[in-house]
């Protein structure tokens, strides 16, 4: 169908160890996250910091806040270049499934850091005692009797947070940068005061030589 966006499944495929990350929303701020009648999906938006030659991970935590248990599947419009761990599952009634959408290594950044991808989570009700293992598309398909949930999410490139010895150097900028003219100062004023010295030497120099040549002069004349 023209005008309409293809939303492929997302891959799921092993990736890089994730290190486990607090979301700034919990199931107890459920209200920023993207909502459908049977899950909140949190955070309503998938943003990574963007960093060349790197993989990028974002979690997402699926809340069910129904009484039911429910099926859910990731899709998304550029599936070669996210992969999903899961891409679908199951969540028990009240609680929380925790999903770890990871972008492959770009070598190209977008202008301005713009991005087009999108993501959709689908979910559906199923029989309390449904393991993921059991879960199969004709469960997502729109068909009659059939109530099919939908969350959309963008995603957006954030820039990477400064490490520590980024900002240490920007804060000893003015340091390294007075350094070493306090050193071409100290080094002018020694050029200087030993330039002084010199003179004053050779000046003494002259006054000694004037006076043997003086002494030289009236020992000839005596004799």
């Amino acid at each position: 169908q023209r005008g309409k966006e293809v939303m492929a499944p997302a891959v799921q495929h092993p990736v890089l160890p994730f290190p486990t990350t607090t979301s700034p929303s919990s199931a107890g701020t459920a209200a920023m996250a993207a909502s459908s009648d049977l899950l909140d999906v949190d955070p309503p938006e998938l943003q990574f910091p963007f960093e060349l030659d790197k993989q990028i991970s974002c979690p997402l935590k699926m809340i069910n806040k129904t009484d039911r248990t429910v099926a859910f599947k990731v899709k998304t419009t550029s599936p070669k270049k996210y992969c999903v761990r899961p891409n679908n599952g199951v969540v028990r009634p009240r609680s929380t499934c925790e999903v770890v959408v990871t972008m492959q290594a770009q070598t190209v950044a977008p202008p301005d850091l713009q991005c087009k991808d999108k993501f959709l989570v689908q979910s559906v009700v199923v029989a309390d005692g449904l393991s993921a293992k059991d879960i199969t598309p004709q469960m997502f398909m729109k068909q009659e009797g059939n109530v099919v949930e939908e969350v959309r999410m963008r995603v957006t490139y954030v820039m990477p947070p400064e490490s520590p010895s980024e900002i240490a150097e920007e804060s000893d900028g003015p340091q390294r940068i007075l350094a070493p003219m306090q050193r071409i100062v100290n080094n002018g004023r020694s050029a200087s005061e030993l330039s002084s010295g010199s003179v004053s030497l050779r000046s003494a120099e002259l006054g000694t030589v004037s006076l043997l040549n003086v002494s030289y002069v009236v020992f000839l004349l005596l004799v």
